[in-house]
């Protein structure tokens, strides 16, 4: 049995809780929040507990990333908190399973991992044919490929070809290079560093997470397709806030 509330399937699950899990974080730290602590802690908490019951090692990995980036930028109090979180997975029995579960997955050793491994390989033969335009969103014009894989980026290969691949990686690598620029330059503990930060590694972490599934580009999923851009929308408004912020400090300065 694994969570999937509203969003179908597990996977598009964990997905959703990188994006709202990597937000509320940055606001139950920071010390200007936008959403008070005594709603976003318990908010934070039920957020971890159904990520666990996802039972999804992409997600799990992508928010570790985000939160680990977060605490490297600012936060340094998520280290602790996550030694103490690890810490608990492995005292607790029920969280055996998860570990054994994650740890299966790293070595390929359960039946999931090594359908995927199937799944990297036939895409790989079907973008080698198709490597410029891919082949739409239709099918396959050969018999003896299939398209749908386990992985964004080789999904938009298949689908739009090298171009449609570059195009999607280079605007989510640009807006992360702005972002993080304008992190250097965030006032600290303003009400839009949090938001800045959320946003930003919520991006990261979905691209992270975006190895090991396909629901960012799927049709199957328009939801999670849309929030990735919402998200991506968000970040840019606070980044061009936090400009502006900085440039009228500048002024008053001078």
């Amino acid at each position: 049995m694994r969570a999937v509330s509203t969003s179908i399937d597990p996977n598009v699950l964990g997905g959703l809780l990188i994006f709202v899990t990597s937000l509320t974080t940055a606001q139950a730290l920071a010390k200007n929040p936008v959403i008070s602590r005594k709603w976003s802690i318990p908010m934070l908490i039920t957020m971890g507990l159904c990520m666990i019951l996802t039972f999804s090692r992409g997600s799990f990995l992508g928010l570790a990333v985000a939160l680990f980036l977060m605490g490297l930028l600012r936060y340094r109090r998520i280290f602790w908190i996550g030694l103490v979180v690890i810490a608990f997975m492995f005292l607790l029995p029920p969280a055996q399973v998860y570990i054994q579960h994650f740890v299966e997955g790293i070595r390929g050793q359960d039946l999931a991992t090594q359908m995927r491994f199937g799944e990297y390989k036939d895409a790989l033969i079907l973008i080698s044919r198709y490597p410029w335009l891919g082949v739409g969103f239709g099918g396959t014009p050969d018999i003896d490929t299939y398209l749908g894989v386990s992985s964004v980026y080789l999904l938009i290969a298949e689908e739009m070809g090298v171009f449609g691949l570059s195009a999607f990686v280079g605007t989510l690598c640009s807006f992360l290079i702005s972002a993080f620029s304008t992190i250097a330059h965030c006032p600290k503990d303003s009400a839009l560093e949090p938001v800045l930060l959320g946003t930003c590694l919520a991006v990261a972490g979905a691209m992270v997470g975006g190895t090991l599934d396909h629901y960012l580009f799927n049709i199957s999923f328009p939801h999670a397709s849309a929030l990735l851009w919402l998200m991506i929308g968000l970040g840019t408004v606070s980044i061009r806030l936090v400009k502006q912020s900085v440039a009228e400090t500048e002024r008053k300065g001078q």
